[in-house]
């Protein structure tokens, strides 16, 4: 039986593997713990092969099955690797792109990737990006199947003149660029993929959660973990359609650029042209 907290929600797709990115700490360990309670297969992703091995044996105690996957996603490489290995099971259904760098410490300089690219980029938008596209022929085939994009309502206008932030570097407009990126290409890619029975949302799961990235940064909490952990089950679990936007449980609207013809025409050239460039 699911907890009571759950006990409302369908299990429309409850056969199938998991598999959170970032799920070693925050609403990713969360929702892989709940999950579990659910009787779905995790598949537990994060940097730090003792979290994994923690986390894993968390959801396991809960009642659970799951499995870690040791990956850090600021390389595409590793995105490769992971999709590769995960890809290899034959019963992925649900991706949740959680994974995410937050604003940094205050002061904080900028970062490059293994690849070049910053850093709050390279992790909250490509990463997610390559990961997806290498999993589409696993989710295709065990649809009815989902995506789960995990973002942010703090979304700022991206300058695809300067991706690599090289003038007047702030962790903060680079985390929002790289949150208003994914809401763009969620919508699309949910467009890409309609009728195939791979559906694709993005949400905003709660505001200012105590998760690390948050504490990093200084600012007070504003909501919870079960918060925001059960708006982003509920894209998980429930028949919700595809190429939606939520704030929390409830379906809004991202950042008018996320909508942009012109501002997708030419996000799409610069994910493949980055992307290209480390095939």
């Amino acid at each position: 039986m699911p907890p009571r907290h759950l006990a409302g929600y369908r299990r429309d797709v409850a056969d199938g593997a998991v598999l959170i990115t970032g799920a070693t700490s925050g609403l990713g360990r969360w929702l892989a713990i709940e999950l579990g309670k659910l009787g779905r297969t995790v598949l537990v992703h994060g940097r730090d092969s003792s979290r994994v091995d923690e986390t894993v044996a968390a959801v396991r105690a809960g009642g659970g099955a799951a499995e870690g996957y040791v990956a850090d996603l600021s390389a595409l490489a590793a995105c490769a690797r992971l999709a590769r290995e995960v890809s290899a099971r034959g019963d992925l259904q649900v991706l949740v792109n959680n994974a995410a760098v937050g604003f940094g410490a205050p002061g904080a300089g900028r970062v490059l990737s293994v690849d070049g690219f910053e850093l709050r980029w390279a992790v909250n938008y490509l990463a997610p990006v390559a990961l997806t596209r290498a999993l589409l022929d696993t989710l295709r085939a065990a649809a009815p199947s989902r995506v789960v994009n995990v973002g942010s309502v703090g979304q700022a206008p991206i300058d695809f003149d300067d991706l690599l932030m090289d003038c007047d570097y702030s962790g903060t407009v680079a985390y929002r660029r790289a949150k208003l990126a994914p809401a763009a290409w969620s919508l699309e890619l949910a467009e890409d993929l309609a009728r195939t029975g791979v559906t694709v949302n993005c949400l905003h799961p709660a505001t200012l959660m105590p998760t690390g990235m948050v504490i990093e940064s200084g600012l007070p909490p504003m909501s919870t973990l079960d918060s925001g952990g059960k708006a982003t089950l509920h894209l998980v679990v429930d028949e919700v359609g595809s190429g939606r936007y939520f704030d929390g449980m409830r379906e809004a609207r991202a950042h008018a650029d996320a909508y942009d013809p012109n501002v997708r025409a030419r996000l799409r050239a610069a994910t493949e042209q980055a992307l290209n460039a480390h095939s």
